[in-house]
């Protein structure tokens, strides 16, 4: 495989600032070497966090991201940061689970994308946001996103 498509990167092996907004982080993209293939691609945040629009205080959700490339991949340290970003941004879950999806999809414009938004408890009630573009390609594995319902203390 050719390192050519790592060319053109910013933040992949440099000393990266987290950004301070989701509009100002950067998403990078390098092509798929294996765009005649359908596969799934998944990322997993267990530990994603934002605030809440009203208080300010801060809100807890494990974000699962599965998608199928089309001609580029997403730069896993430029998502990182990108996510990142929402420690300071004041959004409901409902507009933070789409909002990543939908930059995703614009920019990326994966084959099929599916974001699940799995938030902890506010207010005694947890919130699950789920966001899909489409039916999977046929053929692609498709595993559960393997995140249980939440249980409190059980």
């Amino acid at each position: 495989m050719s390192k050519e498509i790592y060319t053109g990167l910013s933040q992949l092996g440099a000393k990266t600032d987290a950004p301070q907004t989701p509009e100002e982080a950067v998403l990078e993209y390098v092509p798929n070497p294996r765009a005649g293939t359908d596969y799934l691609v998944r990322f997993t945040c267990p530990e994603f966090t934002s605030l809440c629009p009203v208080t300010g205080q801060p809100d807890f959700a494990h974000l699962v991201l599965d998608y199928v490339p089309g001609e580029t991949l997403v730069e896993s340290k430029s998502l990182k940061l990108f996510l990142q970003s929402f420690r300071n941004h004041a959004a409901f879950h409902e507009d933070c689970t789409v909002g990543i999806a939908e930059r995703l999809v614009a920019e990326m414009k994966p084959k099929w994308l599916r974001l699940g938004g799995y938030w902890y408890p506010r207010g005694g009630i947890p919130i699950d946001v789920f966001y899909q573009t489409s039916t999977a390609p046929e053929g692609v594995w498709v595993p559960d996103q393997g995140v249980a319902n939440y249980r409190g203390r059980g």
